[in-house]
């Protein structure tokens, strides 16, 4: 699993803010609207509005907020003409960087990614310099304490999931492919099983251990690409131990 990832863990034990949960929501939101729009507002005819429902859920978005997202999205009233982008780059070091990006303006989000990995050592890179890296899957973690263990790999893998892992620390991992991800998360929902986060995801095929500057270097910049609200997802192939982030989760 990426640095990336266990950063996330660590930043959801710590608790988010409500401005940063707002932000998120914001995207979920961005990302239900979008699916709604090119695809129908039904879920059961709409594969990528079901994924976009289903880690709205994990989130803990109100059944309201997505009732309103899938209607907006399909009624198409709000006049917006969002555009799914996707960048490659790279952060200092090598490290491999993908940004996911839903806009109404292509030049100004270029724009704004462009100074970002500029400002933080790293550069923006042609279509296909990085996307080799990653594989597209479903990802689903689940508290240790939540459910026994070998209850959970019997269900994970009776409804289709590809691994069941501890690499999270405090969390399963639950691995599927795109396709798979709706029935397993149908499955654990179905056994009353909580999750902790739902997605599909990009994971890398391989890392880049980090040590303790370059990891503060990296995070940041994608931390600032985060806090740009035309980004819904950033993805890198870095490593960090779990003791080097535990320390900077500690500066936070």
């Amino acid at each position: 699993m990426s640095g990336h990832s266990k950063w996330s863990t660590i930043k959801r034990k710590k608790g988010k803010t409500d401005a940063a949960r707002g932000k998120v929501f914001t995207k979920l939101i961005r990302e239900i609207t979008m699916a709604a729009r090119t695809g129908g507002g039904d879920p059961e005819a709409n594969a990528s509005l079901r994924t976009a429902i289903a880690t709205a859920k994990a989130a803990n978005m109100p059944a309201s907020n997505i009732d309103r997202a899938i209607k907006k999205g399909a009624g198409g009233q709000d006049g917006v003409n969002l555009e799914e982008i996707m960048y490659e780059g790279y952060a200092p070091g090598g490290v491999a960087v993908l940004v996911k990006t839903l806009s109404d303006n292509r030049n100004r989000i270029t724009s704004e990614i462009r100074h970002i990995f500029t400002k933080y050592g790293g550069s923006l890179a042609e279509v296909g310099a990085v996307a080799y890296l990653f594989e597209q899957k479903g990802l689903i973690t689940v508290d240790k304490n939540a459910v026994a263990e070998d209850k959970l790999f019997e269900l994970a893998l009776e409804a289709g999931a590809e691994d069941v892992s501890e690499e999270a620390g405090d969390a399963y991992e639950i691995v599927s492919t795109p396709r798979g991800f709706q029935a397993v998360s149908d499955a654990l929902a179905k056994a009353e099983i909580p999750v902790l986060s739902a997605e599909v995801t990009q994971l890398p095929a391989t890392l880049i251990p980090l040590d303790e500057d370059m990891a503060r270097r990296i995070l940041k910049l994608i931390d600032m690409l985060e806090d740009l609200d035309d980004v819904q997802k950033v993805y890198a192939n870095f490593d960090i131990s779990e003791d080097l982030l535990e320390k900077l989760s500690a500066e936070e």
